[in-house]
């Protein structure tokens, strides 16, 4: 790493990781050898992690980070990268002064793949520039391109969510069934758990089979019957669902009566 831009206060310059996982936890570690303080983050002392690989460029393509580390950390757990608490965390990496808290932020984005081994973990980066590979322009599609309850759908996600609690579990169809709902209701809904060994674990839910939810990933180890969840109810994005259930029609975003590739690809037939 170059020391321009330090001037002659590298030696007290240390390297910084904060990481903001989805469930809400936000983790913060430093390499130096004692723990330090960011913006109200506690910068915890973990000299076995450090930055691989950080390589920042001043074109579109995405910018390249890594970050390796020992599992002796009560914070980062072999457990837990497995259980993909880490997963899609956002992620800053920079250099912190610790002798006068000033602090200079390198690369921003978020964590993708990781592996764990017997000895350590490896976490690839994903600049924010890899939103720029994102296509913005909308395709025709017979089915709601809009997110239940967001931006376009424009339904109040209260009106939708509520909290139950788990009465049986099923672990080898990662399956759940939850007291006080028509389950019917909550197919391609979502899922997070409140409390418990899973709590902030998200889920979508898939299908069901009679009074059980199934979800699309395995359960977290050490759920109960008895946990508390928050259910959000889920839409098959057609425009007969969107019409007659929520009366949503007017904010569908799709195409259902646009004619589709098949067509455009009929042979004509004589009359």
């Amino acid at each position: 790493m170059s020391a321009a831009g330090y001037a002659d206060h590298l030696d007290t310059q240390a390297f910084f990781w904060r990481i903001e996982r989805r469930d809400g936890v936000t983790l913060g570690f430093t390499s130096h050898d004692r723990d330090l303080r960011l913006g109200g983050v506690a910068l915890r002392s973990a000299p076995g992690i450090h930055p691989a690989a950080l390589r920042l460029t001043t074109d579109i393509a995405g910018d390249d980070a890594q970050m390796d580390g020992a599992l002796t950390h009560d914070a980062i757990s072999a457990d837990d990268l497995a259980a993909g608490r880490f997963d899609g965390a956002a992620v800053d990496v920079g250099t912190i002064d610790w002798q006068s808290g000033a602090a200079r932020v390198l690369f921003s984005g978020s964590i993708g793949e990781t592996e764990a081994g017997a000895e350590g973990f490896s976490a690839q980066l994903r600049s924010l520039k890899a939103a720029l590979e994102f296509d913005p322009v909308p395709r025709t599609s017979p089915g709601c391109r809009a997110r239940f309850c967001g931006p376009g759908c424009n339904l109040s996600p209260a009106r939708f969510t509520v909290e139950a609690v788990v009465t049986a579990i099923d672990p080898a169809a990662d399956a759940i069934a939850v007291a006080g709902i028509t389950p019917a209701d909550f197919v391609f809904g979502e899922l997070r758990w409140l409390d418990g060994a899973g709590v902030g674990f998200r889920h979508a839910i898939i299908a069901r089979d009679d009074n059980l939810l199934i979800l699309d990933a395995s359960l977290p180890a050490g759920v109960v019957e008895g946990t508390r969840v928050q259910l959000r109810e889920g839409c098959d994005r057609t425009i007969a669902t969107c019409a007659a259930r929520f009366a949503n029609a007017l904010n569908f975003r799709g195409e259902p009566f646009l004619p589709g590739n098949d067509l455009v690809a009929r042979y004509p037939s004589q009359a």
